[in-house]
Order: C-alpha cells, then sequence, then structure tokens
C-alpha cells in the first residue's frame, strides 16, 4: 500500500467510508514470538477509539499473570472512572471458558474450550465488544476441539461493527481465507536460540 493508498479497488458497490470502515477479521499466526503482543497493540488502539474490549486467552494458565492483563485492566478501571477510553473485559483459565493444563481428561479440556467459543459466539450475536482478542485461539481449532467451519461462518456473519483479531500457531487454512488480514511471524533470531530465557518486561 505505497503512501497508505490501496493497489486496487473493488467493485463491491460499497463507498470510501463504508470500505473503509469495514470490521475485520485479523489473524495472526506462525511459528515465532510477537503475535500476542501484536495483538494487544492493536487493542491499546481500539480503546483509544472506544471500543469495548473483550479479551479471551485459550491456553495460558490463570496463574500466568502477563503484564497486558494488568494494564489492560487498569485501563479498564481508568474508563470506569472517568468515562476514557472503553471498558475491558479479560477471561482466562479460572476464570470462566478456556482450556487449561490441569487436572481432568482431554475430553474436559475440549468441553471446555467449545463452550469458551459459544460464549463468544453469544457475545457476537448480541454485538458486545468493538474487539475481540482471542488469544490462542487456534489451538482448539488445530486439535479438533472447535469446529473451524463453525467458526468461520460465525464470524464471516457478525452483526455490526466488530473487529476480531485471533492469535496462535496453526491456524487451520479455512480461517486463513475467511481473514482479512493476515500476519505469518516467522524467526530471523532470537535470544532463546543463545541459550537466553525470556525476560521480565519482555515475555511478560
Amino acid at each position: 500500500m505505497p503512501q497508505g493508498k490501496p493497489v486496487a479497488v473493488p467493485e463491491d458497490g460499497l463507498t470510501t467510508r463504508q470500505r473503509r470502515n469495514r470490521p475485520l477479521l485479523m489473524l495472526h499466526t506462525g511459528e515465532m514470538k510477537g503475535k500476542s503482543t501484536a495483538a494487544f497493540g492493536l487493542a491499546l488502539r481500539a480503546w483509544n477509539q472506544g471500543w469495548p474490549i473483550g479479551v479471551f486467552q485459550f491456553v495460558k494458565s490463570a496463574k500466568w499473570k502477563v503484564g497486558e492483563e494488568n494494564a489492560f485492566k487498569a485501563l479498564g478501571r481508568l474508563h470506569d472512572q472517568t468515562g476514557e477510553g472503553a471498558p475491558v473485559e479479560w477471561h482466562k483459565m479460572g476464570e470462566g471458558w478456556s482450556w487449561s493444563r490441569k487436572q481432568g481428561t482431554e475430553e474436559d479440556h475440549a468441553a471446555a474450550a467449545l463452550e469458551g467459543w459459544r460464549e463468544i459466539a453469544r457475545r457476537l450475536a448480541a454485538e458486545q465488544h468493538g474487539l475481540y482478542v482471542l488469544d490462542e485461539f487456534t489451538y482448539p481449532m488445530h486439535w479438533g476441539w472447535v469446529d473451524v467451519d463453525e467458526v468461520v461462518a460465525t464470524l464471516r456473519d457478525r452483526p455490526g461493527s466488530q473487529y476480531v483479531v485471533i492469535t496462535g500457531r496453526h491456524a487451520p487454512q479455512a480461517l486463513i481465507d475467511a481473514a482479512d488480514l493476515v500476519v505469518n511471524m516467522t524467526k530471523v533470531k532470537h535470544p532463546m536460540d543463545a541459550g537466553q530465557k525470556g525476560q521480565r518486561g519482555i515475555e511478560w
């Protein structure tokens, strides 16, 4: 997109304004780190625009306190106190619907992940959020716990102006085909290649 301008204008019957404001389905996939980090950066922009934020983490443990969670909950409190930005909801393992590596069978985890997706679908139908961050949601689809075709159809037919960003490796091809924006994170270099573990402020 040279100088921020589209290289082609489709004959879709939309005005320039309508096309510009069309809500997007975005996908951050690939083997390299940074997929969730990029999604949360996007969520910061959405919060600044006043879009209600819904974050749903499907794999990270409930005990794993990521820095973004604390930051966004603080932004949610700021909104409650001052009206600035937008409301924020953050859901993950131990708080309702997500899969986690804890006691229970694979069937238990699959059922919990499916109920997590069902809750998101209900919220989409109710137009509850302006931006949905479905963090590491590719994994339940990759494992066969959530039906890919159902996800694609629900996201394709979502009402209103709801943006969705999905992160995780092994994105199914049907999701890649349906998304408006797809990023594939590829590794050029990583500190772990030199034996360095994750760092506070960088990984969490």
